[in-house]
């Protein structure tokens, strides 16, 4: 290629490029001011706007006939508004909800929680009483809307009629009957066109209750579920994180729920058949005490396509007296004794819990209840301290004599034993004389550890410095833990361990040792400091009972020992007995009889090779 045609080709590419810079810049400056043209036109005609509300409507409309035709096919009961409804009494106030037609909020007015806010035992979610319908494959009325309407009668009871309409003349009437001055509501369910047998009516009853109290713990130790059936059996389950009673053998005439002073029961009028409950607690929980769901079987009774199934619902304190007016064995919820102690429930329920209440009605002061409860019972079991410490005398007054025989007999245990007994039988001494005075006064104690912490009226009465008698008192939080101890001082716990071990003590040096058994001489120490880590978390009314119920033992037995014990004239009398013939009774004869076959058997030397 020549240098002409390079210097063509060179213009040529210089034109090329300048064609499509000027190409690319025109094109753009068009698109500038096409969309500043369309900008322009849009302001100077703007375009007509489409009226979509007609469509809308339309559409709207046919919704509003589709939903109306379709609610025109089911029950009016099956749409509504939850709402609430309440009732107010002298003892209490009831908010009720309009969907399902049960109580959804109890606050007892006569009572607050240990932090002064009224008490309310439930409240919100998770609490409802539904009954599965003969309706609609089984129907539940926790989805039913219900009209209510409230009436009052002329002793102030109030009647709430909630009426859920099921169309073509079938309906559920659910009807609260509320008396003014009581903790016992009536409530029946009145089936109208549905079903046409008698077949019970299932009940579905669920509850979560709030802690009210100082310790949450505590209260959850003392909350149970209990029934009683038709046949007079009964029986009570303290919760665990899950507890289940399932068909107990025989028609239930009432179960209820026990959250250490506050219950809540249904009592059927005809008694519950199939009874299956669940209770329990999770630990995670901060603020509820506990959780409880039953399922039953209401029966009913009718005829022309009426049926009705009564109950009755007791929601209130739990108060020995007022349970036990109902005559229904509620009082039962009051935990007089149980399993291994349950024998200690009829002396508390025949002879403590009447004296307690004939204290009340002459003084007001818990203190000075427990003060004359104390009192009355020391000098009752004054006689019992009486012959204990005249036994302890016997032996005091002996003890050189059986030193004497200790040293004649040396190591041969089996033959001082015999030896010991002989001089008890020729003394006249019953080595169990010390015993069993004592041994008599142990119902008492355990009577007192079940009763004091379950009186309702030792709740919220302060003591000195404990601001409520019905729980520990707490003069020291610690912010830490000590295994059986806790994490607080309780004084009156202290008080009670420093006296039992003033009273050990003081009966250890007054009472002959046994040295074949050294362990005896460190119980009087251990004992003591075994109470304190048990009693630590126990209800003060109690501790302060077992304090001054020590108090009033020493004085006791000073007192015995000082002006009414005479080891002079007893060792006298002993020294007397010894010339008398000795009368042996079939118990004494047999286990005479029984050392000298042992004594025998030790004295006998094995023989070798059968020989």
């Amino acid at each position: 290629m020549d240098r002409n045609q390079v210097i063509g080709f060179s213009l040529l590419a210089v034109l090329l490029v300048v064609y499509l810079f000027y190409t690319d810049y025109s094109q753009k400056e068009y698109q500038k001011q096409k969309i500043a043209d369309s900008i322009a036109y849009a302001k100077f005609h703007p375009r007509p706007q489409v009226d979509t509300s007609h469509a809308a409507q339309a559409a709207k409309t046919s919704t509003d006939s589709l939903e109306t035709a379709y609610r025109q096919t089911l029950p009016p009961a099956y749409f509504g508004k939850s709402d609430t409804v309440t009732v107010e009494t002298k003892k209490m106030s009831l908010r009720f909800s309009t969907k399902g037609a049960f109580p959804v909020t109890a606050t007892l007015k006569d009572f607050v929680t240990y932090r002064r806010t009224p008490l309310q035992l439930f409240n919100g979610a998770g609490n409802s009483l539904t009954a599965i319908l003969p309706f609609d494959n089984g129907k539940s009325t926790a989805d039913l809307y219900f009209v209510p309407t409230i009436t009052q009668q002329p002793d102030g009871t109030k009647v709430i009629d909630f009426v859920a309409d099921l169309k073509d003349g079938k309906k559920v009437d659910i009807i609260y009957k509320v008396p003014d001055d009581n903790f016992m509501m009536q409530c029946n369910i009145v089936l109208t066109g549905i079903g046409n047998d008698q077949r019970p009516l299932r009940m579905l009853w669920s509850a979560q209750y709030a802690s009210t109290e100082k310790d949450i713990a505590n209260e959850r130790m003392n909350s149970q579920c209990y029934y009683h059936l038709k046949n007079d059996d009964r029986d009570n389950f303290t919760y665990r994180n899950s507890e289940t009673v399932k068909n107990p053998d025989g028609t239930v005439g009432w179960i209820g729920f026990r959250k250490q002073y506050f219950s809540s029961a249904l009592v059927a009028d005809d008694g519950f058949g199939k009874l299956e409950a669940r209770f329990g607690y999770k630990d995670e929980d901060s603020t509820v005490v506990s959780r409880q769901s039953a399922s039953l079987e209401l029966p009913l009774k009718g005829a022309g396509g009426v049926f009705t199934g009564g109950f009755r619902w007791f929601i209130g304190p739990n108060d020995y007296k007022v349970l036990s007016s109902y005559n229904l064995s509620l009082e039962d919820m009051v935990p007089l004794g149980s399993g291994l102690m349950a024998f200690v429930k009829y002396i508390n329920k025949f002879i403590f819990v009447p004296f307690f209440y004939l204290l009340c009605g002459l003084v007001s002061s818990p203190a000075l209840i427990i003060f004359l409860m104390t009192l009355s019972i020391r000098i009752i079991l004054s006689f019992f301290t009486y012959k204990s410490y005249v036994s302890s005398a016997k032996m005091r007054v002996m003890k050189p004599e059986l030193d004497e025989l200790r040293a004649k007999c040396g190591d041969d245990n089996q033959k001082f034993s015999m030896e010991q007994m002989k001089l008890f039988k020729s003394a006249g001494v019953n080595p169990l004389g010390g015993c069993l005075p004592m041994l008599f006064q142990l119902p008492i104690l355990l009577a007192m550890y079940n009763v004091f912490p379950s009186f309702l009226e030792f709740r919220q009465k302060g003591f000195l410095w404990a601001d409520d008698l019905s729980t520990y008192d707490n003069i020291l939080s610690l912010h830490f833990n000590i295994p059986f101890y806790g994490d607080h001082v309780s004084l009156f716990t202290l008080l009670m361990t420093a006296t039992s071990l003033f009273l050990a003590l003081y009966n250890r040096n007054m009472t002959p040792q046994d040295p074949n058994n050294p362990m005896m001489k460190y119980m009087p120490y251990i004992f003591p400091f075994m109470l304190m880590g048990i009693f630590n978390r126990s209800a003060s009314a109690l501790t302060f009972y077992y304090t001054l119920s020590n108090l009033f033992s020493i004085i006791q037995q000073f007192v015995i020992q000082k002006y009414f014990i005479d080891e002079k004239a007893i060792h006298a009398q002993l020294q007397e007995n010894k010339t008398k013939p000795v009368v042996q009774s079939k118990w004494a004869q047999r286990l005479e009889e029984m050392q000298k076959v042992q004594a025998q058997r030790a004295g006998q030397t094995p023989k070798k090779n059968g020989k």
